[in-house]
């Protein structure tokens, strides 16, 4: 093929306007069209939905009505405790054209996650569902900030807003609050890896610097007939930076979908809706492989492009995706903070097997040393990218300004991963330079971890490490050292699992505890988390 790459990159100039709102981008400038699709919903009960951008943006005015009418102004923080259904959606439209500020928050976080994000953010309101309304609700004292809590499909309690009466009661019309593009629109926590999460604030801007890799890493999106699907959820990077809000951008419908991921619910959705783009982890790729290793025999699939972020991806899935799904996925890279700014095109230039791809136009990327100076071809440093006027970039960690200067080293966005790049300009991720564990598409921060074992009676002192694991990436492995009224038994890995479980994500509980005497230290008194590491690495060594 002939590899454009250089031409594409040499010849992209940003446009970022001064006044921009990602509400007006995603759907204000599509909802005259009536008959334009938006929104194409499923639950795993079997309801179904479609809407218009007309539809969402007639739902959005009068959501944004109404949480004005509950005192949100420019710049409040509203939460929201979703998963992928309909009102997640709306309701992003709707903060955003308040010029308030989103926080969206995992479904499956657990009272203590929320507490403290909740808290941190100062968020006036939040949404939640049936499911998510219990965590809440048993901290709704602690949330010193939070005033009104508004429950979709049926969510209730004494004291909740039922989302349906206030939208029934609000207006239909409501007028654009203007933003400037470097305006805030969002915070996404972060994994905290040496303390609690950390929270990005995001300026409405970062959905322009998405673009150019959203574009190519669906093979120069959109194409006539493009519908995008992604089980990333909505409330994280990947499903709304990542699929949501870039397909709306365009004005290419979505499909939401509220259930586990399923391999073959996958396929069915992927062929009733002839879904011609998607967002897929490595770990979903890996299950739809096992389960279906030829799956055009049971399936009519239409795919066009597939993009993989989150772990690597492998040349194993990569033949079979060449082979059994009709396209050559592209894998990308980026993190909450700085965003799709490496990947692959594979419509434009050469997929290298096991490389994360080439910085994508508009994005100036290099291998650094811990000084700030760009290391030779072929040697290990930081994965950096250049700040100049990149309109990716993140504004600041939420009230931790330490945290946002030790960012960046000059002018260079340190990504806290390794890596390496060649002589043609691809990079080669080597793994993270802190202890973020990626598991199934998640990113885990072990501090959370941590900090929730050590409240269980049970233990004394604990650590947390990403165990490698064929399907996963690598597994929540916990070492513990109990206390010295305890005994180490299974009835008692189970207990600490399930209070673990009860109180963050279910993808953060520990799959696997070892009772250890005592943990590798520094001299300051630090867990040395690589020790555990190596620890691991030497028992796969002998297996």
């Amino acid at each position: 093929m002939v590899d454009r790459y250089d031409e594409l990159y040499r010849g992209f100039r940003w446009h970022v306007p001064e006044r921009y709102n990602i509400a007006q981008a995603c759907c204000g400038q599509w909802a005259t069209d009536r008959s334009r699709f938006a929104l194409y919903w499923e639950d795993e009960s079997g309801a179904m939905a479609a809407y218009s951008f007309w539809d969402v943006q007639q739902a959005a005015n009068r959501l944004s009505n109404a949480l004005a009418g509950l005192g949100v102004r420019k710049g409040d923080r509203v939460a929201l405790c979703l998963p992928q259904r309909p009102e997640t959606a709306i309701a992003y439209i709707a903060i955003f054209q308040m010029g308030a500020i989103a926080l969206p928050l995992s479904h499956l976080f657990g009272p203590d996650a929320l507490e403290y994000r909740l808290n941190h953010a100062e968020a006036s309101v939040a949404l939640v569902e049936p499911t998510t309304l219990p965590a809440l609700w048993g901290i709704r004292t602690r949330l010193k900030d939070l005033k009104h809590v508004i429950g979709v499909g049926g969510a209730r309690e004494k004291g909740v807003h039922a989302y349906e009466d206030l939208i029934a009661k609000a207006q239909s019309r409501f007028s654009l609050v203007e933003t400037l593009a470097e305006d805030p629109s969002l915070i996404i926590y972060t994994s905290g890896t040496t303390g609690p999460p950390k929270g990005a604030l995001k300026p409405h801007r970062v959905l322009i610097g998405n673009v150019p890799g959203f574009v190519h890493s669906h093979d120069f999106f959109p194409q006539p007939g493009d519908m995008f699907w992604s089980p990333a959820d909505w409330a994280w990077t990947g499903g709304l930076m990542d699929a949501l809000l870039p397909a709306w951008l365009f004005g290419v419908p979505i499909l939401g979908y509220r259930g586990r991921f399923d391999a073959e619910k996958a396929y069915h959705l992927l062929e009733k809706y002839g879904v011609r783009n998607s967002f897929l982890f490595p770990t979903a790729l890996k299950l739809m492989m096992k389960a279906f290793p030829e799956p055009r025999k049971s399936f009519s699939l239409n795919l066009r492009s597939v993009m993989s972020a989150g772990e690597s991806v492998g040349v194993t899935v990569l033949e079979w995706a060449r082979e059994h799904l009709g396209v050559t996925i592209n894998e990308m890279f980026g993190q909450t903070e700085i965003n799709y700014v490496v990947g692959n095109c594979q419509a434009a230039w050469p997929v290298k097997p096991g490389s994360i791809g080439r910085p994508y136009p508009g994005h100036q990327v290099a291998v650094i040393d811990e000084k700030g100076k760009e290391v030779p071809r072929g040697e290990l440093g930081e994965i950096a990218v250049k700040r100049n006027h990149d309109p990716v970039f993140f504004l600041e960690y939420w009230k931790n300004p330490q945290a946002t200067k030790d960012k960046y080293i000059g002018d260079w966005g340190c990504t806290g991963d390794q890596g390496k790049m060649d002589e043609d300009g691809y990079l080669w991720y080597q793994g993270r330079s802190d202890d973020v564990i990626k598991s199934a598409g998640y990113r885990i921060g072990p501090a959370e971890i941590e900090s929730c074992l050590v409240k269980h009676a049970a233990v004394a002192n604990a650590a947390v490490i990403g165990k490698p694991d064929a399907t996963r990436g690598a597994i929540v492995k916990a070492f513990i050292v109990l206390q010295a009224d305890h005994s180490p038994s299974q009835a008692l890995i189970e207990d600490i699992q399930a209070h673990v479980r009860g109180r963050l994500a279910p993808y953060e509980y520990p799959r696997e505890i070892e009772f250890i005497e005592a943990l590798p230290m520094t001299t300051t008194g630090k867990v040395q988390r690589k020790e555990l590491r190596k620890r691991e690495q030497a028992k796969l060594g002998k297996a």
